[in-house]
């Protein structure tokens, strides 16, 4: 969820998934950033024209324009370790309907802070903005639900040799 990761989300969809059927976005683990609107607009973009230059193959016009957009469907999964920034794409995601949210709830763990300093040079991270769903829901401390309830068990996450 940072500006390199977004770039990074850019260059796939044009590198590996226009030729794919669909999307799989997984936010597990994903502790955070500032980007999750950014990276929804992306998802939520739908085409509504066809640009075709002479002899050469149609392409969607925000592709043409240079407006990236998936036009494919997707499904995000999420775990318990999902928190702040993965859980704000989580509920646009939702909202949207962009598609099924599987796995586990998210952490829960959603409140914007900024650095402050103190007079002796010490940095420590102040909570600043609530961050509210559209149904009026404080997200902090209510993790985004999921609409098919996946769990990996401990004993399937040891690699056997």
């Amino acid at each position: 969820m940072s500006t390199a990761s977004l770039n990074q989300l850019h260059i796939d969809l044009d590198a590996e998934n226009y030729s794919k059927g669909g999307v799989v976005i997984d936010i597990r683990n994903n502790s955070g950033g500032f980007v999750n609107v950014y990276a929804i607009d992306v998802f939520a973009r739908r085409g509504y024209l066809t640009m075709t230059r002479r002899g050469l193959n149609a392409t969607p016009a925000r592709t043409v324009l240079g407006q990236r957009a998936l036009n494919r469907p997707t499904i995000l999964v999420t775990n318990q370790h999902s928190l702040s920034d993965a859980e704000d794409f989580t509920e646009g995601y939702r909202t949207l309907r962009l598609g099924q949210v599987v796995g586990e709830p998210t952490a829960g763990w959603i409140i914007y802070t900024w650095n402050q300093s103190l007079i002796d040079g010490t940095t420590f991270r102040l909570p600043r903005m609530k961050i509210t769903a559209n149904d009026g829901t404080n997200m902090e401390r209510n993790p985004r639900p999921v609409d098919v309830e996946v769990t990996r068990p401990i004993e399937n996450n040891v690699s056997k040799v």
